[in-house]
């Protein structure tokens, strides 16, 4: 029989909570803080865990009814455990810890970036093991070699300043588009030419190629583009925001595209919030075909923080017959990706 496996997800501004029965998803519930930040430029993590404590039990209450199950249909309980914001992080796994302790149901706690990976376990049939990861998020950019989602992650590369999805809200934020900027520039960007600034590359050197051909630097492309608007002063604000969001997709894709390569392995996921922007999907989907790596990239719905995808998680660590988290544990904010669980 499928596992029922409930997953709570509280890493940054959302609270959400997931549930699945082996493969299939029952429920996503997502009670999003966002606004409550928005005048502030960015997540404030005070806010954050307080909406976190408001929001917890009528999100899990929601989810068992959008499931039609009841607390007693749930074999195991998975939590985010890092990385992320630790107050909020907190709220998560003491709520997952009080459930499963209740329910005397085995607890989950796992890494949110693997997560983020696993979500795609949802939507195919097949698995994708081995496959190269593309995990672009506002707090993360990394290029993953994935041999088992359940145990065995190798880190390629990683931002070594912002994470593409931070470089989204900066330069949303100079061009007055609000926040998120993610979802802003992207609207912006339609009525845009993506050819008419060339903005720099980062990390795409020669030498850059030979020493960290993995490695992301968005700092730079930063800095360019508000320099462009200083000495612009009747800049269009569409071709800005189209050029600035090229110059990340076309790295983003350049980086991933060559770790398929040199892995030999023939397959890419994108994950990650960034993975719902429309110009990185038609980017993706264009020089994935033309060089025969197959290609998945979740819904945008589960590409943003969400509990299915933690819940899928759990799902496949039971499944996998990986031991549950031993004992009390605490939230980790800086776990590295290659710790799955604890």
């Amino acid at each position: 029989m499928q596992p029922v496996v409930l997953g709570i997800e509280t890493s940054c501004d959302e609270t959400a909570i997931g549930i699945v029965r082996g493969r299939t998803l029952l429920a996503n519930v997502i009670a999003s803080s966002v606004d409550e930040h928005a005048r502030f430029g960015g997540v404030v993590p005070e806010i954050a865990s307080r909406a976190h404590l408001e929001a917890m039990l009528p999100s899990i209450q929601r989810a068992l009814t959008d499931a039609k199950i009841s607390l007693s249909d749930i074999d195991a309980i998975a939590v985010t455990a890092g990385p992320g914001l630790v107050g909020a992080l907190l709220v998560g796994v003491a709520s997952a810890s009080g459930l499963a302790q209740g329910l005397g149901r085995p607890l989950y706690g796992v890494n949110h970036l693997a997560a983020h990976v696993s979500v795609d376990y949802l939507t195919h049939d097949q698995p994708t093991d081995p496959t190269i990861a593309l995990l672009v998020s506002g707090g993360h950019s990394s290029l993953l070699q994935v041999d088992d989602i359940t145990g065995s992650i190798t880190k390629l590369g990683a931002t070594m300043d912002d994470a593409a999805g931070e470089a989204f809200d900066k330069i949303a934020r100079i061009l007055d588009l609000g926040f998120p900027g993610g979802p802003a520039i992207d609207r912006e960007a339609v009525s845009g030419s993506a050819s008419a600034i060339d903005f720099p590359r980062g990390l795409t050197t020669s030498n850059d190629w030979a020493t960290r051909p993995y490695d992301f630097s968005f700092s730079g492309l930063k800095t360019a583009v508000a320099r462009y608007l200083e000495g612009t002063p009747s800049f269009i604000r569409a071709d800005v925001a189209a050029s600035f969001q090229e110059a990340i997709v076309d790295v983003l894709m350049l980086k991933a595209l060559a770790a398929c390569k040199s892995t030999g392995i023939d397959s890419l996921v994108i994950a990650g919030g960034v993975a719902a922007n429309s110009r990185l999907r038609a980017v993706a989907t264009e020089r994935c075909e033309k060089a025969g790596i197959a290609l998945r990239i979740p819904s945008p719905a589960l590409c943003t923080d969400n509990g299915a995808m933690v819940a899928s998680l759990g799902s496949l660590m039971v499944s996998a017959g990986r031991p549950a988290t031993k004992g009390a544990f605490d939230a980790d904010s800086s776990l590295k990706v290659e710790q799955v669980s604890l």
